[in-house]
């Protein structure tokens, strides 16, 4: 029943794109074909080891991709495809790779064990191959080594493919006895220790019941803090990895291990290689991460019956951790600052600095001080970045009480060097550090303002003047501009003390997004947002400027739609630019719309707004999602401005609509459509009741679909809701296939109770979106004769509320 693949699959691999083509082409008819004959074959070139590695290892590939893909109902189908196959077959693939376990090739052991796991996650939520776990612990005795080492990498994997609930305590508590041996230091094989080590992070999930005991939680915990003394570098971080996922899994029973953990984490730090070290540093970064929830869910206070207490780990490591991390500011890489993907020991000390910040508030200021004043006037550039980043990390958890004297003594120190020193590193942070400063200390909520009329004309100075700066300084200068507009959000529409320098700003933020160096360090993109942020955050006294500004940026969105022949990056960087002048185009337009001076804009210069619609209109010619989600995001902003002028766009806008909300592919595309057909509700009200027909149809059909991701299913109720209160009683054609799909997805809602928290999250934006579209359709029908068609309807409604009532307190 198998057939020959080894030269198709080699072919698969060629250089030749056209031997590969026909290669990939017979894969796929062998496939369609006949599949358990070609999944068979798969499998019986992954275990033979007379064949090539490479068709090995694009056997096992192949494999794992029958059976599990990213999109869920693909997945879905997948699963489906494999419990209906003959279990005789099932069974003769299965043992092709559980033998594969023994082979001497590392790639296919590696592979076999990625097939077995997804296959597990497959059968056992069905409750079959019930021996699986018995056979894999049969072979932890095997005599090859590296049959023990495939073994526990298998059972890692399947611990991170199937929920705890699918396998017994006692398989279980097996696992992990086996993990653990093959962890021990008297395991003198580093590969299977290792494996055995990245299994333990997979299997802690599984662990709940062998943590909460005494005696294995200590065995746990000390081969795991034995494992991050090992020679082997590997072994090493793997085993800093398992510390920092039960520093996050199992919090509360950390107590009597941390002042070990820290002295284990405090050499590493010191003395180990970075990767290592950085995984050291994670681990007090997720402490802060758990303690800040905590703070945060209980507000501080704390009762004997509260579920999970404080520890307060932090604070009782804070005098000798703090000057940790201050250390590790210094170990600064030269270029950190040009790779925006760089992390390093000095990022990540900086980083959990931060996280300190928020843990401890006021306390970490007076130990983080020092440092600060003796390196900010060093000559050595590491020794003065440090000291910034120090400041920097420190700005956001302490009260404004004892950061606000700090901050109004530094403010001009910063200044003066983003303008002199001469390291770049020292400016890239000085620019970051004043953007946290006017994050966090600066805004309509502080009683003592650090940006006063005697010092904003030499901020914005200073901030104009760096964004002609080297990429990444000018970026941060951008953003620094950014928090401080921020600040003066909260004015209404009282006279900004930005208002003088309005222009200049802008202009300046123009001239940065037409630097020739623009595309680096996300140079271009800080200063639209920027300039986004200036415009929402301006005033009456600057619409004028606003108004001038649209043409400007319309004429640059006119340039990029010029058809002109693009290759693919530069296609790239045209379709980022649309998407980024068509986002400044939503916030121009609600801006205009929601000044005293200029609400009647759009409807008084209707020449200005027909050429405006007609450019957002072409930019759904390009193909790029992200820009027909801004041009999308603008013409609903447009339609609240125009309100039910907004109607005569309709007829060509409609097929664009259409298109949108049957976008599958780029949900967000989608969702953002059933936004856009809300906003055109409120706009239209009762005129859209010609193209309702075409719309609920379209949404109906995307409740339907499992192709869709989930996340776009509430809007869609929400929108229910919008068209009802548009179009009244007119919504009763709706009534029959609309109610029927609240009442199920309710339901749905009734059941998930009690789940993970992004099953929570996700519940209740349903719920929500259920009650938006409930509460629009009874309004829309309120005072019409037509009431009693919702009679029938008013049982379940009653007892969906009713359901929620009674969950008050789990959902709050």
């Amino acid at each position: 029943m198998a057939m020959e693949v080894t030269q198709i699959l080699l072919g698969a691999q060629a250089i030749d794109s056209t031997v590969r083509k026909h290669a990939e082409e017979n894969l796929k008819q062998f496939q369609e074909q006949n599949l358990p004959s070609f999944l068979f074959s798969l499998a019986g070139e992954l275990a033979n080891d007379e064949k090539p590695v490479e068709s090995r290892k694009l056997a096992g590939l192949v494999l794992k991709n029958a059976l599990d893909a990213k999109e869920q109902h693909r997945k879905f189908e997948l699963v489906q495809r494999w419990l209906a196959l003959d279990p005789s077959v099932r069974a003769q693939i299965k043992a092709c790779l559980l033998k594969t376990l023994s082979s001497p090739a590392h790639d296919a052991r590696s592979t076999a064990s990625q097939v077995i796991a997804k296959l597990a996650g497959i059968e056992l939520p069905h409750k079959q191959w019930p021996e699986l776990v018995g056979t894999l612990l049969s072979n932890i005795h095997q005599v090859p080594v590296h049959t023990k080492q495939a073994t526990l990498e298998t059972l890692g994997y399947i611990c991170e493919e199937v929920s705890p609930d699918v396998v017994d305590q006692d398989h279980v508590n097996k696992i992990l006895t086996a993990v653990v041996q093959g962890m021990n230091s008297s395991e003198s094989n580093n590969d299977v220790r290792l494996a055995a080590t990245r299994a333990l992070y997979n299997a802690l999930g599984f662990a709940q019941a062998n943590f909460s005991n005494d005696m294995e939680r200590d065995f746990i915990m000390r081969v795991t803090c034995e494992a991050t003394l090992s020679p082997e570098v590997k072994i090493r971080q793997a085993a800093f990895e398992c510390l920092v996922a039960i520093s996050s899994t199992y919090y509360d029973k950390l107590t009597s291990y941390i002042s070990d953990i820290f002295n284990i984490t405090a050499k590493a730090v010191k003395e180990d290689e970075e990767a290592v070290a950085l995984q050291a540093i994670e681990f007090w970064s997720s402490i802060c991460d758990e303690e800040i929830d905590i703070m945060e869910e209980y507000g501080g206070e704390f009762s004997a019956d509260s579920e999970i207490p404080c520890f307060y780990f932090i604070k009782q490591a804070l005098p000798a951790l703090v000057p940790l991390l201050l250390e590790t500011l210094l170990k600064q890489e030269e270029d950190q600052d040009q790779d925006e993907g760089a992390w390093n020991i000095a990022m990540a000390g900086g980083t959990c600095l931060g996280l300190v910040a928020r843990t401890v508030g006021d306390d970490v200021v007076p130990l983080v001080m020092p440092f600060i004043e003796e390196n900010i006037t060093k000559p050595d550039w590491r020794q003065r970045e440090a000291a910034t980043y120090a400041f920097g990390s420190i700005l956001e958890g302490p009260s404004p009480d004892k950061l606000l004297p700090l901050v109004n003594v530094a403010l001009n120190f910063m200044l003066t060097a983003l303008m002199e020193d001469p390291s770049n590193h020292v400016k890239d942070t000085t620019a970051w550090t004043l953007g946290r400063m006017f994050e966090f200390l600066h805004g309509s909520a502080l009683d003592t303002p650090i940006v006063t009329s005697e010092n904003c004309q030499q901020i914005i100075t200073v901030l104009i003047q760096s964004m002609k700066d080297v990429p990444n300084v000018a970026e941060k200068a951008c953003g620094a501009l950014y928090f401080l507009a921020q600040g003066y959000e909260d004015m209404g529409n009282a006279s900004s003390p930005l208002t003088p320098y309005f222009q200049d700003g802008i202009r300046s933020l123009l001239q940065v997004t037409h630097r020739e160096d623009a595309g680096e360090s996300r140079l271009r993109t800080a200063a639209y947002e920027t300039l986004n942020e200036v415009v929402r955050c301006s005033t009456d006294e600057t619409a004028s400027l606003v108004m001038q500004l649209m043409p400007m940026i319309m004429m640059e969105l006119h340039q990029t739609l010029e058809g002109q022949k693009l290759s693919a990056d530069e296609r790239e960087r045209q379709n980022e630019l649309q998407g980024l002048l068509c986002g400044c185009l939503q916030v121009i337009i609600q801006k205009l719309g929601s000044l005293e001076a200029t609400k009647y804009f759009f409807a008084q210069s209707v020449q200005n707004t027909d050429q405006l619609m007609g450019l957002l209109l072409r930019v759904f010619a390009s193909r790029s999602a992200t820009a027909h989600e801004e041009a999308m995001l603008a013409i609903g902003a447009l339609a609240y401005a125009t309100g039910p002028d907004f109607g005569k766009y309709m007829p060509e806008f409609y097929k664009y609509l259409e298109v949108g909300l049957q976008n599958f592919e780029d949900y967000q595309v989608c969702a953002i459509t059933v936004g856009v057909v809300g906003d055109i509700c409120r706009a239209l009200e009762d005129k859209i009741l010609p193209y309702c027909d075409g719309i609920m149809t379209q949404l109906l059909k995307d409740l339907a679909s499992n192709q869709l991701h989930r996340s776009v299913k509430p809007p869609i109720f929400s929108c229910f809701g919008d068209i009802a209160l548009a179009i009244g009683e007119h919504f009763e054609k709706y009534l029959m296939y609309s109610m029927p799909m609240l009442q199920s997805a309710a339901d749905l809602s009734a059941q998930a109770s009690g789940a993970d928290d992004d099953m929570t999250e996700y519940t209740n934006s349903l719920r929500n979106g259920i009650l938006e579209a409930y509460s629009g359709i009874f309004q829309g029908f309120k005072g019409s004769p037509k009431t009693q068609l919702l009679m029938p309807y008013a049982p379940h409604v009653l007892q969906f509320l009713d359901s929620l009532y009674l969950e008050k307190d789990t959902y709050g």
